[in-house]
This record gives C-alpha cells, sequence and structure tokens, in this order.
C-alpha cells in the first residue's frame, strides 16, 4: 500500500431520480478531488436511487442499472480524467428478470471497471426472499490497485465480523463500506472501528444523509478509522465530505500519540484450532421482535 487521500462523501439524493443523482456524484466526485486532493473517493450506498424504492419489484428493476452500463461509463470516463479511483454504489439489474442486485463498483483511476462486489448480506427487509427487492451475492472481492489492495463491503455486512475477516486474510489493506445505516450512532462507530481493529485494516465508510422514497431519514457520520480504531476523519449530519492521509505503516505504534511498539498481529495471532463449526448454522438464542421468513 502507497500512501494516499480517502474521502468519503455523503449526499442527499433524490429518490428514485437516476439522471439528477448521476449527476450530483459527477459534481461531488469532482469536488472531492479538487478541494481534498483524494485519489480514492467513496459515495453512499445506492446513491443513484437512494435506499429504499417504495415501488413494485417488476417497476424498480426497470431503474436498476447495468453494470458496464451509461451510469458506470459516465463515473468511469470521469475518474479517468480526474485520476482518481472511486466506489460508485448502485442497484444493479440481474440478468434474470427482477433480480437486483446491491452492487458496489470500483472503478480505478485509468476508468476501469476494478471490481464490482454484491452485497452479501442484505438487510432482512430488503431481501427479495423476506419480501423486499434485492438478492444476495455470493462472492468476497478483494481489489489489486496502484493504492493498495481494496475489499469492499456494503451497510450490513459490517455488522458480520467473518465477512471482513475473510476480505483481511485475502490481503486486504482497506475496506470500503458505503452505507444507509438507519440503526443508532453507537452501532454505526463500533461496527466500524471493531471491524478496523480486528482485522488491522482501514475501513472508509461513507453514510447515507436525508430521506429515500420510504421516508427514511439518514443520519451520515461517515468516517475513516485506521487499523488501531483510531478515527481519521468525522463527518456530521449533513451533505459533507471528509478525508484523511492513509499511512502505508499504520501499526508501528500501539495507540495513537504514543511510541510504544506494537507486538501483536490479530491475523497470525488467531489459534486456528478453536475455529471449529465457525460456518455451522445457528440463530440467536434471544427472540428479536420479528423473524422475517425468507423463502
Amino acid at each position: 500500500m502507497k500512501e494516499f487521500v480517502a474521502a468519503a462523501v455523503q449526499i442527499a439524493v433524490k429518490p428514485n431520480d437516476v439522471k439528477h443523482n448521476l449527476e450530483k456524484v459527477c459534481e461531488w466526485f469532482k469536488k472531492a478531488v479538487k478541494e481534498h486532493k483524494a485519489q480514492l473517493v467513496v459515495f453512499p450506498e445506492t446513491v443513484l436511487t437512494g435506499f429504499t424504492p417504495a415501488m413494485p419489484v417488476e417497476e424498480f428493476y426497470e431503474l436498476a442499472a447495468d453494470i458496464p452500463g451509461r451510469e458506470t461509463e459516465k463515473i468511469s470516463k470521469l475518474a479517468k480524467e480526474l485520476k482518481s479511483h472511486v466506489v460508485f454504489p448502485l442497484y444493479e439489474k440481474g440478468k434474470e428478470k427482477n433480480i437486483i442486485y446491491n452492487s458496489s463498483v470500483l472503478i480505478n483511476d485509468e476508468g476501469e471497471i476494478a471490481g464490482v462486489y454484491r452485497k452479501t448480506h442484505p438487510f432482512p427487509t430488503e431481501r427479495l426472499g423476506g419480501g423486499g427487492w434485492t438478492t444476495p451475492g455470493d462472492e468476497t472481492i478483494v481489489v489489486d490497485t496502484k493504492l493498495g489492495r481494496i475489499g469492499m463491503i456494503i451497510c450490513y455486512d459490517g455488522d458480520f465480523p467473518e465477512l471482513s475477516r475473510v476480505l483481511a486474510i485475502k490481503g486486504a489493506e482497506i475496506i470500503t463500506r458505503p452505507s444507509a445505516l438507519l440503526r443508532n450512532y453507537e452501532i454505526w462507530e463500533i461496527t466500524n472501528r471493531a471491524r478496523a481493529y480486528d482485522n488491522h485494516v482501514y475501513v472508509i465508510a461513507a453514510n447515507a444523509v436525508g430521506p429515500d422514497a420510504g421516508n427514511n431519514y439518514y443520519f451520515g457520520s461517515s468516517m475513516i478509522v485506521n487499523p488501531i480504531a483510531q478515527k481519521l476523519a468525522q463527518a456530521r449530519g449533513t451533505e459533507e465530505i471528509i478525508s484523511a492521509k492513509l499511512d502505508p505503516q499504520p501499526l508501528k505504534h500501539v495507540t495513537y500519540g504514543a511510541k510504544t511498539p506494537m507486538i501483536f498481529d490479530h491475523l497470525e495471532d488467531r489459534n486456528l484450532k478453536v475455529y471449529d463449526g465457525i460456518l455451522t448454522e445457528a440463530r440467536s438464542k434471544f427472540e428479536p421482535a420479528k423473524r422475517i421468513p425468507y423463502k
């Protein structure tokens, strides 16, 4: 990994207005590069439409984007012009009718689509099998770039430690987490900081702000966290860009502001013998208010 500036952009979308939102993404992408000198820019989850579509799946399928397609081509051209990488999250149109993926597209500074991640843990209300509109992906993605190795997750994925651990094992140095998170700020903060610290990776977490078509209001608070769980940047609850310079040697000291040497590695120090059964299906012994039956 090289030293570089990463930025998280949180903007309010016009619900389900793809053309308007695409133009807005372009404007804020330019702003992040011009004002912050960002070499990697991360936008919030489903930035072309907002998270909740509030329309039938059949109708929403027609709004979803092809990858590659008109929307990604526009961002790819701009990424090449700006010489910056960008994480561009959107709803992707599947090959089969009414199959929609919640996807995150990594476009490099040459305008190439370097990786496409499909959210593997859709939120319960989002899943098509639970009465929602999206289909889970089934692949983990770590992409080699000029900046470093970038792993990709989306929002609710960050609640599952195993997923980020897999990305770290595969060599991720940075994990991007575009989100439209509605749970409280403490959950947002602790999951970002824990995933960074668990795996000694940078986490760039861009959260949505403003309403979607389902009249949900998002609280922003995007953040950039380093591999010893220190927040390097913190956004407020409004449209905003945050950025930070990422150090390629972040594990030399056990805490920030001190010179105490760090002598442990959470990946190397795992006792693999005790993880037998970790892939076994399970459910909490405590009952939630409601379980959504997946078809």
